[in-house]
């Protein structure tokens, strides 16, 4: 559970660096996605990685949620939560939420299904190169209230997911000591923070028109 939670932090943080891009403009941004698209072979080994990291997840999530159950099937006759966070209170539903959310992000942005019309566009690069417009996709995407809405609101719920689960892959592996778990915590839900900051400036400022 700790290891592919792990794998998948890591690609969203890489996502989002990339993805910023998008703050400097169609040359960059597209530049970047032809650079990913160049890797070919490489490209896929990682996506069938992050697939396979991805389900091992949701199963291992699920198998650990039965196996919880079992082992108490009569349950308190009053609950009460004294130490656990919304974020760790709500780690099923945001999974699930996150899982509807990522196919509907490869519909969107990586399928071209949702919104053929923002997938058509072309770009010619400095050198020549004629490439699929990912800036004109992501900027057409964003200037659409409720599509924008939808992932500020995504976002919020990948936040919560990360910022719970950082701390609890640390304490999982045993890797530091529990006198440091406060600490790993508090740098938890900053990286959480700095998730949702990040990927929720870009359709924050499209909506806005400060990126056009």
């Amino acid at each position: 559970m700790a290891i592919t939670g792990f794998i998948w932090f890591g690609f969203v943080i890489v996502h989002m660096v990339g993805n910023l891009q998008v703050f400097q403009g169609p040359e960059k941004l597209n530049t970047y996605a032809k650079f990913l698209k160049d890797l070919g072979p490489l490209l896929w080994v990682a996506r069938i990685g992050l697939i396979v990291a991805f389900f091992g997840h949701v199963f291992t999530a699920i198998r650990l949620k039965f196996e919880n159950t079992t082992a108490r099937p009569v349950s308190y006759a009053k609950g009460s939560t004294i130490q656990a966070s919304v974020a760790s209170r709500t780690m099923a539903y945001s999974g699930l939420l996150l899982l509807t959310f990522l196919v509907y992000h490869l519909a969107h942005f990586t399928l071209g299904f949702t919104n053929p019309d923002h997938y058509s566009h072309e770009y010619i690069l400095k050198n020549g190169d004629v490439v699929h417009d990912v800036y004109a996709m992501v900027i057409l995407g964003f200037q659409n209230p409720i599509i924008a809405g939808s992932y500020i609101v995504f976002m919020v719920f990948l936040a919560l997911h990360f910022s719970h689960a950082l701390g609890s892959m640390f304490q999982t592996l045993g890797i530091l000591a529990p006198k440091h778990n406060p600490t790993i915590q508090k740098l938890s839900t900053g990286l959480g923070l700095i998730i949702f900051l990040g990927n929720c400036s870009m359709p924050i400022s499209i909506l806005l028109g400060y990126v056009r």
